[in-house]
């Protein structure tokens, strides 16, 4: 593999065995030979600041601390990194650049490291494998704090891997030292610094081992001088060393809850964000004893809104049919969800409550029937001996959605000429969007009416849950196309979040990401907006000045397309989901979007 180094930009581009077919240069073509309009596709530099970087490895010198932690990394599973490289990385860095140039690792350089988390985190919310996200010493640190608070509070895996300066000066108020290790205790399950004498593959296989079983955050932080450090120790693979979580429920549990489950005549089923790896055994198990499907937000597409039982979305995002389906029963059986504000769950109806976590067993109130245990294995017990005789509710269902769905029709008809409005929006959506797509959500009004107007199919929906942090939805769509390449991968947001993180377009189209980014543009923090309204409180600083967007991505080289009329809506989409490459389709709305 020939490797290039552009004198401009401090930049290195590889070409593979078979050079670059693009622009026609085989290879080990040495820059001279280029063609005469080649630039450097990062700062556009001619091919005379290019140098030719034909240097092998030198194997006398063994093994690093680095290399055989990052070998050990890939052995456990690890293939993917979001990161930016730096002064205080940069052997870790070279441990990356082996494994890529072999062909076991993706590696995606960001341009905020605030990114690269939320990308690993989206990357964990999907696979249930961790990514790494990767940064340098002190604000490189501190920047992907908020990305792992936002996996560690939506139970995702995910590996921070964090350069530190050298040891010799910590404690000396060195350039760029921070205390690492405590910035990162609260958000970390497991941490560690690693030493010069650490078993540094344990430490790897821990820090993996750690993230994946309790879902959560590990992290590992790396004195310079130790990333470049020789070691004779050798990597470790995964063999016999994690443990299966198939936890069984007790029969006392089981039996209370098959109890209820007899006696109720409309039970209704509600299902979490935990429930996602159970859905199937879950609708089963709905489906022969005909007992609607209320989903929370988060768990938003785990059942098709099209499937005879799906009663779509409880809570603030939530659809008047999931409210009737709750209101009419007389038994709740509550599969993987954490009953918070926003679920909308009512703590007036008996209920069974099924989760993993003990601490999330009537966490909030009292439940008549708490099951610790797996979710699939509790359904799978429960399919086999619970017999019923409840009240076929699917006739009254539909009617439901077909009352909903007149009351969608009216709203998208409505138009007060100050842009367009979120159900006329989402009413294109739903037409267009393909049934197997990775949907990346921001957070706001936009957000909230993605719950409530848009009618799952098959797509995935991933969004900052818990933290509900601005900024997650770009970023998010980097990391569900590390996670699954072959989907197509569309991102939600407003003018607010998208604002955040807009340098990432720049990332999308160096690796060529094709998402596909609907921006719902009003010039406000509309969600803050209508809070400052419903506390009667005057509406105050949350205007926002913006550039023109979908310029802005087609400087960046992106698609770009702006839509301010209802017409012209359906042909942008189309045009933007038959783009090859990342996209933007932006859309002037109404400031109140709801």
């Amino acid at each position: 593999m020939a490797r290039y180094y552009c004198n401009i930009c401090k930049v290195y581009e590889y070409f593979d065995e078979k050079g670059d077919s693009k622009n026609n240069i085989p290879p080990g073509t040495k820059p001279e030979d280029f063609p005469d309009d080649w630039k450097c596709p990062i700062c556009q530099a001619d091919k005379t600041h290019m140098i030719l970087d034909d240097k092998k490895e030198d194997s006398s010198k063994g093994a690093t601390v680095s290399d055989v932690m990052v070998e050990t990394l890939i052995n456990w599973g690890v293939d993917t990194v979001f990161g930016m490289v730096g002064h205080s990385n940069l052997g870790l860095a070279n441990a990356f650049r082996k494994q890529e140039e072999k062909g076991k690792l993706k590696y995606i350089g960001i341009r905020h490291e605030g990114a690269g988390a939320f990308a690993a985190s989206a990357y964990g919310k999907l696979t249930g494998k961790p990514a790494v996200c990767f940064s340098i010493a002190g604000p490189g640190a501190t920047n992907m704090l908020t990305g792992l608070w936002d996996a560690k509070m939506d139970r995702a895996p995910i590996l921070a891997l964090v350069g530190q300066i050298n040891a010799q000066f910590l404690g000396r108020g060195y350039f760029q030292e921070i205390n690492l290790k405590s910035a990162y205790q609260a958000v970390s399950a497991w941490s560690q610094i690693v030493l010069k004498d650490s078993n540094h593959a344990e430490l790897s296989a821990l820090a993996v081992k750690n993230a994946i079983l309790n879902r959560d955050v590990s992290s590992l932080i790396f004195p310079d001088e130790i990333q470049v450090a020789s070691t004779t120790t050798k990597s470790l693979d995964p063999d016999e060393r994690i443990t299966p979580l198939d936890m069984v429920p007790s029969k006392d549990q089981i039996t209370t809850a098959i109890n209820l489950l007899q006696k109720a005549k409309k039970p209704v089923i509600i299902v979490g964000y935990g429930a996602k790896e159970s859905m199937p055994k879950i609708i089963e198990f709905a489906e022969k004893f005909n007992i609607p499907i209320i989903t929370t937000f988060k768990a938003k597409g785990q059942i098709p809104d099209s499937h005879l039982l799906a009663c779509g979305v409880l809570g603030r995002s939530g659809i008047p049919v999931s409210v009737w389906a709750m209101d009419n029963a007389d038994l709740l059986l509550v599969l993987g969800a954490s009953f918070s504000q926003h679920t909308g769950i009512t703590d007036k109806k008996l209920t069974i409550q099924v989760d993993y976590d003990p601490n999330a067993l009537a966490k909030f109130h009292k439940i008549k029937s708490q099951v610790l245990g797996d979710i699939k294995i509790t359904m799978d017990i429960l399919m086999k001996d619970v017999s019923m005789s409840n009240e076929n509710l699917i006739p009254q269902i539909k009617e439901q959605w077909e009352e909903w769905k007149k009351e969608k029709s009216v709203r998208s008809q409505k138009d007060n000429k100050k842009g367009l409005s979120s159900a006329f929006i989402f009413e294109i959506l739903n037409k267009l969007t393909p049934s197997n797509a990775v949907i990346a959500l921001d957070v706001g009004n936009n957000t909230y009416s993605f719950g409530r107007y848009f009618e799952c199919k098959e797509q995935t929906v991933l969004m900052s849950g818990y933290l509900g942090s601005i900024g997650f939805g770009y970023p998010a769509a980097m990391g569900a196309w590390a996670a699954t390449p072959n989907r197509p991968i569309i991102a939600i947001s407003g003018d607010g979040g998208f604002g955040q993180y807009l340098a990432e377009v720049t990332t999308a189209v160096k690796y060529n990401i094709p998402i596909k980014h609907i921006l719902l543009n009003n010039s406000e923090l509309g969600k803050i907006s209508l809070e400052q309204k419903n506390e009667d409180l005057p509406v105050w600083k949350t205007g926002l000045h913006n550039p023109n967007f979908s310029k802005y991505a087609e400087n960046c080289g992106a698609l770009g397309i702006r839509v301010t009329k209802r017409e012209e809506l359906e042909p942008a989409l189309k045009k933007l989901f038959e783009n090859k490459g990342p996209g933007m389709v932006k859309i002037i709305t109404d400031s109140l979007l709801t």
